[in-house]
């Protein structure tokens, strides 16, 4: 009998081998299908928008504790409507609470590259070139471009072409006010010109300028940001009194009750975005693009 069963799992794995040394060798001799979107749409999702490997790593890891408080959601109250909206919750709470969280940090971001410029502005009225100046001044760049800085530094000093990498620079900022800083940069290292301290003076005094614009407009949004983090208060604090009080949850345990659910936590939800977008500034395109660099 042993020696039957141990015959029987030696074909089965012979057979696995051969179909999957034939599917080896076919697959070699077809081109490469490109991802389907449905594959594409989900990479998106699991890769978030953040741009540093922190901010991706803390996208999925909310988007795994989403999927554990989810099953767990359902496990013990058996509603499926209620594992939803936990699933939804986890992510979306962070989302709520740190509203204008990206427009601050785009505001710390412009005051530094301010402030970097003026660095440069330094530098250059020792007669150090621009590219000398961006070099040298990467050691004391603000803290809130310092990685940016010292990338562009080490690109000009590893060959590269100083339009190819302001344009990186101007990608990892990926900012307007920013790129309009590079765009100056790199008119100048085309034409030569010999005022590089008052281009430097300009475009910080325009830095600033936009910063003070920027903090005045946040500013105004307070009120209705405060009222974006009070409804999602509201939201968890009720959320979290029904699924701790199985009597309140027990009208919703029917069939129509979790319609009524999902219906109204929908409508919930998508208020809550709508109050928050309300609360976010326009959407300023950019005109630079690292792709331009190749072109």
């Amino acid at each position: 009998m042993t020696w039957t069963l141990i015959a029987a799992l030696g074909g089965v794995v012979a057979a696995a081998g051969a179909v999957l040394g034939v599917a080896a060798v076919i697959g070699t001799n077809r081109p490469p299908r490109p991802p389907s979107t449905v594959v594409l749409w989900l990479a998106r999702v699991w890769r978030g928008e953040g741009r540093s490997r922190a901010d991706q790593r803390r996208h999925q890891g909310l988007l795994l504790a989403a999927g554990i408080g989810g099953a767990l959601g359902w496990l013990v109250t058996g509603m499926p409507v209620v594992a939803l909206l936990v699933a939804v919750a986890i992510p979306g709470t962070p989302w709520l609470f740190h509203v204008g969280a990206a427009e601050r940090r785009s505001i710390t971001r412009i005051e530094a590259v301010g402030e970097w410029a003026r660095r440069l502005k330094d530098l250059s009225s020792t007669g150090q070139g621009l590219q000398q100046a961006i070099v040298a001044a990467a050691a004391t760049a603000p803290p809130a471009i310092t990685d940016e800085a010292q990338a562009l530094a080490a690109g000009l000093q590893a060959g590269t072409s100083p339009r190819t990498a302001l344009l990186a620079f101007a990608d990892a900022l990926a900012d307007p006010v920013a790129d309009q800083i590079v765009a100056a940069l790199i008119l100048h290292l085309t034409d030569r010109g010999q005022r590089l301290g008052e281009v430097l003076a300009s475009i910080a005094a325009a830095a600033a300028a936009e910063v003070g614009t920027r903090r005045e407009v946040e500013a105004k949004r307070s009120q209705p940001r405060f009222a974006v983090r009070f409804l999602t208060g509201m939201t968890l604090a009720v959320l979290g009194y029904g699924l701790a009080r199985p009597l309140y949850m027990r009208p919703y345990a029917t069939t129509g009750g979790q319609l009524v659910m999902f219906a109204l936590g929908g409508v919930f939800v998508a208020l809550l975005v709508w109050v928050r977008s309300m609360s976010q500034p326009p959407r300023v395109p950019r005109f630079l693009d690292a792709s331009e660099a190749t072109r």
